[in-house]
């Protein structure tokens, strides 16, 4: 079954990628501005298409198409809004996706210029923090520290430039973990430094009066966590650091509901500051928030700690997520909200019950009769989708993995490191 299960994977995988070898089949129909973002346009595919460049040149040929017309796509001065939009999300995918070329040094000098942009976005980013008025009363905003729009992203994509020989990121890198750390230490009258007051949530993120504290790996400090202690295994340490990764993690172990296995996505302040408030219920079985994500980072924490009790409570969170496979809340396939998400963190953790009932969820939903071949899917309405982190690019990029496609040796970094699993 395992191999008839690899087998279908790979053919889902190449039949997506061939469905969008053609950029302008990409961009049709997408919002606009969206082409030249990671999350949903055309640096998402060129990534799918340099993964599998080893396999045909038909690939290698298409991402660099794709990462042209990205540029072209991309608005001028672009502003700096994390690693998944635009300008930010061209150069991201280069730094990760030129390796896996059969010649990247064809792409040194692109790459090299994107890594040093992205390098100034960060150190830019952590000095206004520093100077933000009253931010030591009101909390962190996303748009610091998330892996989606802040330094989390930004900070792990930095980390890979640098194992790839770009050692001139090393400013970005070093301001990303200062601020961060700094972030996790600092405490508001009691709450989390990451706790965020109601009035300075993105407008259409509803929370408590008293604020929250959020947990999950897309927007709550899974992303701070899963960095720093990735950084730290790979031998980038600032004062501190440490400490930070050992405060969150564990914090994170206390929120977690042993009833369920899950964690809640957001802690509120008056729960923060009473206990007795209920938790809040919202989404607990997908990527962005909830298990899988939160797992890892408390995976990756236990190994920077040596601490076998954050481990332990990964791998039993993602046990009992196994056990109540087909019950999950996670949503169609895709990796964001859905199984490939949970099937990229099952295999990179190595629990093989949990990555075959995601995978088999996976196949599953290929639509032969779709654009892409996979459906984003959010409630009751399926939709197509390109895009890395709410479409056919990322299934596609998970089902490479479960298929075990090849690379070429030598890389430094997967394209997983987006989502702060490895």
């Amino acid at each position: 079954m395992t191999h008839a299960r690899r087998a279908q994977a790979l053919q889902q995988c190449l039949s997506v990628a061939d469905r969008l070898l053609n950029p302008d089949e990409v961009t049709t129909g997408l919002p606009t501005g969206a082409a030249g973002t990671l999350a949903d346009g055309l640096p998402g595919t060129a990534l799918l298409h340099a993964r599998l460049a080893c396999m045909e040149p038909d690939f290698a040929t298409a991402a660099v198409a794709h990462w042209v017309q990205a540029a072209r796509r991309t608005p001028k001065g672009a502003g700096f809004l994390g690693v998944f939009h635009a300008g930010a999300g061209l150069a991201t995918s280069l730094i990760i996706g030129v390796p896996y070329l059969p010649d990247p040094s064809a792409h040194a000098t692109g790459t090299a210029r994107a890594a040093q942009w992205l390098c100034a976005q960060a150190v830019d980013l952590a000095a206004r923090h520093r100077a933000t008025p009253g931010r030591s009363t009101t909390g962190t905003p996303w748009q610091v520290y998330d892996a989606i729009t802040g330094l989390a992203g930004t900070g792990r994509v930095l980390l890979s430039a640098f194992e790839s020989g770009h050692t001139i990121v090393e400013p970005g890198l070093i301001a990303a973990l200062n601020t961060l750390t700094g972030i996790i230490q600092h405490d508001i009258d009691g709450r989390p430094g990451w706790w965020l007051s109601a009035d300075r949530h993105p407008n259409l993120v509803v929370v408590p009066p008293s604020g929250a504290a959020t947990t999950g790996m897309a927007h709550g400090i899974a992303g701070p966590l899963a960095f720093l202690a990735t950084a730290h295994l790979a031998g980038i340490t600032v004062p501190g650091q440490l400490d930070a990764v050992t405060h969150a993690g564990t914090w994170l172990v206390r929120q977690r509901d042993e009833r369920t296995g899950t964690w809640p996505p957001y802690v509120t302040g008056e729960n923060l500051d009473t206990v007795h408030a209920d938790a809040p219920v919202g989404r607990a079985d997908a990527w962005c928030y909830g298990t899988p994500g939160i797992s890892r980072a408390l995976d990756l924490a236990g190994q920077a700690t040596s601490d076998p009790c954050l481990s332990e409570t990964a791998r039993e969170a993602l046990h009992q997520l196994a056990q109540r496979a087909g019950s999950w809340d996670s949503e169609g396939p895709t990796l964001c909200h859905g199984h490939s998400g949970v099937l990229r963190v099952a295999e990179v953790m190595h629990d093989t019950d949990l990555a075959a009932h995601a995978a088999t969820a996976i196949t599953g939903r290929f639509a032969a009769d779709s654009r892409f071949g996979f459906r984003h899917v959010a409630g009751h309405t399926a939709e197509d989708r390109p895009g890395f982190l709410t479409g056919a690019t990322g299934t596609a990029l998970a089902l490479a993995e479960h298929a075990g496609l090849p690379v070429s040796g030598g890389l430094p970094t997967c394209w997983d490191a987006l989502l702060l699993v490895s």
